[in-house]
């Protein structure tokens, strides 16, 4: 599968690559220290922002429970459903 950035492809063949090895070479044998792919993970993870930016992806239109707001626009949001279940 590619990633939602055409950038970001190389980026996330690397981090695949280091999960797999990862996963497989050292999870599977017990090692639960996961922060060899960290790195590149990091810079994986920029990309695909960058590109989701870019696009103008609105994640919440793709799922609703991905929440991209500040804590303070949760809080409002949340005294907004409140009300709406009052009324009904």
């Amino acid at each position: 599968m590619s990633s939602v950035g055409d950038d970001c492809n190389e980026l996330k063949q690397q981090y695949d690559a280091c999960f797999n090895s990862w996963f497989s070479e050292r999870f599977l044998k017990g090692q639960t220290d996961d922060s060899a792919c960290a790195p590149i993970f990091r810079v994986y993870q920029e990309c695909v922002k960058r590109a989701i930016k870019e696009k103008k992806i609105n994640l919440r239109e793709i799922d609703p429970i991905y929440e991209t707001s500040s804590d303070e626009d949760n809080a409002n949001s949340a005294g907004e459903k409140q009300q709406k279940k009052g009324k009904s």
